[in-house]
C-alpha cells in the first residue's frame, strides 16, 4: 500500500469511528469523492478534538493554524496522513479555502465560551462549525455548482448543528457550554439554574421544540436544491440529511431526555431510511 492510499485509509478510520451516520451516507459516493470526504472530515475532526480534548487548546489551535498556512504553501509533514490526503484533495478539486479558515474560527468560539443571546447567534456559530463543512464538500460533491448550492449547504449545516445542540444538551453542560439562546429562556420562562439542575419541564420542551422547528425548516430548505446535485452525490447528501434529521424524532420518542440519555438513530433505522430512498 502506497503512502497516499494509507493516508486515505487512516482518514477513513477516523470518520468510521467518530461519525457512523456520515460514514454510512457518504460511503455511497464514487471512490475518489468518497476518499476526499474522508480527508475533509479528518481535518474537521482534528480541529474539533484540539478544542475539546487538549489541555492547552488556545496554543494548540494557533499551532494548527500555522500548520494549515504552511500546508497552503505546499509545506507539510509527509508523515501526517491528514495533510497527505488533503494535499491530494486540493490538487483534484477546487476547494474553498475560506471555509476551512471559518471552521477554525468557529472552534475558537468554543474556547472563548461564547454566550448565545439570540437564535441568530446560534446560527452564526452553526455556520462556522457546520455549514463550513458543507462548503468544503461542495467542490467534491457538485463541482461547478458551488454558487447554486451554497445557500442549501449553509442551511443544511444550520439544521445539522441545531440537531447536535438539541441532542447534546447534557454533554455540553458537562463541558460548561450552553448553546440554547437566552432569548428563548426568557420567551418560555425557563432559567439557566433549571437547566443546570437538569430540569425537563414544559418550558424546557418548548425551548427544545422551538429550535427543532427551525432545524426542520432548514432541512426542508436544504432539500429543495437536492436535484441540483449530480446523481452520484444526490443520494448521499439527502441520506445524510434524513439520517441526521431522524435524531430529532428519537429525542421526542425518548421524552426529551437529553440530559442523561444518548439519543441516536439505530443501524436498523438507518437501513430503513436509506432503503426508502433507493
Amino acid at each position: 500500500m502506497n503512502s497516499l492510499s494509507k493516508a486515505y485509509q487512516e482518514c477513513e478510520e477516523i470518520i468510521k469511528y467518530h461519525s457512523k451516520t456520515f460514514y454510512r451516507a457518504f460511503s455511497l459516493l464514487p471512490k475518489d469523492q468518497k476518499k476526499a470526504v474522508w480527508a475533509v472530515y479528518a481535518f474537521c475532526r482534528i480541529v474539533d478534538d484540539i478544542v475539546d480534548e487538549h489541555e492547552d487548546p488556545v496554543t494548540d489551535l494557533y499551532a494548527f493554524e500555522e500548520e494549515f498556512r504552511l500546508f497552503l504553501e505546499g509545506r507539510f509533514q509527509e508523515d501526517n496522513s491528514m495533510w497527505v490526503a488533503l494535499s491530494d484533495v486540493f490538487s483534484r478539486f477546487n476547494m474553498d479555502v475560506q471555509a476551512f479558515w471559518d471552521m477554525i474560527k468557529g472552534q475558537r468560539m468554543d474556547i472563548n465560551s461564547r454566550v448565545y443571546e439570540t437564535t441568530n447567534d446560534v446560527l452564526d456559530y452553526s455556520y462556522h462549525v457546520a455549514s463550513t463543512v458543507g462548503l468544503m464538500l461542495l467542490p467534491i460533491l457538485a463541482p461547478g455548482k458551488e454558487k447554486t448550492l451554497r445557500e442549501g449547504a449553509i442551511h443544511l449545516g444550520y439544521a445539522m448543528q441545531i440537531t447536535n445542540i438539541l441532542r447534546d444538551v447534557g454533554e455540553d453542560l458537562e463541558r460548561d457550554r450552553i448553546y440554547l439562546p437566552r432569548d428563548l429562556f426568557e420567551k418560555y420562562h425557563y432559567t439557566q439554574a433549571e437547566l443546570e439542575s437538569l430540569i425537563k419541564n414544559d418550558a424546557f420542551v418548548a425551548i427544545w421544540e422551538d429550535l427543532a422547528r427551525k432545524a426542520e425548516m432548514y432541512y426542508e430548505s436544504a432539500l429543495l436544491s437536492i436535484n441540483e446535485y449530480p446523481l452520484y452525490s444526490r443520494t448521499p447528501v439527502k441520506g445524510a440529511a434524513l439520517l441526521y434529521r431522524a435524531i430529532l424524532g428519537q429525542v421526542r420518542k425518548n421524552q426529551y431526555n437529553v440530559f442523561t440519555k444518548r439519543n441516536y438513530v439505530t443501524a436498523e433505522m438507518k437501513n430503513e431510511i436509506l432503503s426508502m430512498m433507493s
